[in-house]
């Protein structure tokens, strides 16, 4: 695979990433397409923690019946970003710093064990998307796209997963992280915080690229534990957001 080593060839690539993913959302059944929709704005804040949903809102926003809604509610309900009351409705869950908590362990266990696997063996291809998708979360946080630099985020940890052959560990963590994902809404204030934490990719990239399993351990666990030293001051500063 060819470097991308302009800004022209780091937009195409991003513009192709984002046209598969609307391929696959076309593809995907009705219920699917609201899931993924519903909640992708949840992550995003657009809907916030304690919103009402309402069935019939949702089908009218988004032409289709109530039955693939109800459906997208449940497998929303499954991994606890949304709480069904009986008699009372949908509502978006609130943060929770016990599963942000747990998350994290979770997180920890599999993407330790990840970098330490690739420190082994990594596709040379995963290395080099790894190499643009790092540039550009840089030019992301350079102007300060919060959206754009979640997006590269999570896939640098996607092909971390794709580059040990081992996909299936990423989906088994997908779920959680979205609980963790919310809360980085509040905690990427400006552009400094997100170049470090690109910085903290670098690092295990560079450990990786060493071959050096125990740093690359280090490394990872100090990406991961940088949202929770940021817990604190968040819960503080939006306790309504929290339960």
């Amino acid at each position: 695979m060819l470097r991308y080593g302009t800004q022209r060839a780091l937009e195409v690539f991003d513009l192709s990433l984002s046209l598969a993913s609307s391929a696959l959302a076309s593809g995907a059944s009705a219920a699917g397409r609201v899931e993924a929709e519903l909640r992708r704005a949840i992550i995003a804040l657009e809907l916030p923690p304690g919103t009402r949903l309402s069935e019939q809102e949702i089908a009218l926003k988004y032409g289709v019946s109530r039955q693939p809604v109800r459906e997208a509610l449940i497998a929303l309900a499954k991994t606890r970003l949304v709480d069904i009351q009986p008699q009372r409705g949908t509502v978006v869950v609130k943060f929770s710093v016990r599963k942000m908590m747990e998350a994290r362990f979770v997180r920890e266990a599999v993407e330790v064990a990840i970098v330490q696997q690739a420190c082994e063996s990594f596709a040379a291809q995963s290395r080099q998307r790894i190499s643009d998708l790092l540039d550009m979360q840089d030019k992301a946080a350079e102007r300060d796209d919060h959206a754009s630099f979640q997006r590269y985020d999570e896939l640098f940890h996607v092909e971390l997963a794709e580059g040990v052959g081992m996909p299936l560990a990423w989906e088994a963590i997908r779920d959680i992280k979205a609980h963790m994902d919310r809360v980085c809404q509040l905690t990427l204030p400006g552009t400094a915080v997100m170049l470090a934490l690109v910085e903290q990719h670098r690092s295990i990239m560079a450990a990786i690229d060493a071959r050096d399993a125990a740093q690359a351990g280090i490394a990872m666990r100090h990406h991961l534990t940088e949202i929770l030293r940021a817990l604190p001051k968040t819960e503080a500063s939006y306790p309504d957001l929290f339960e």
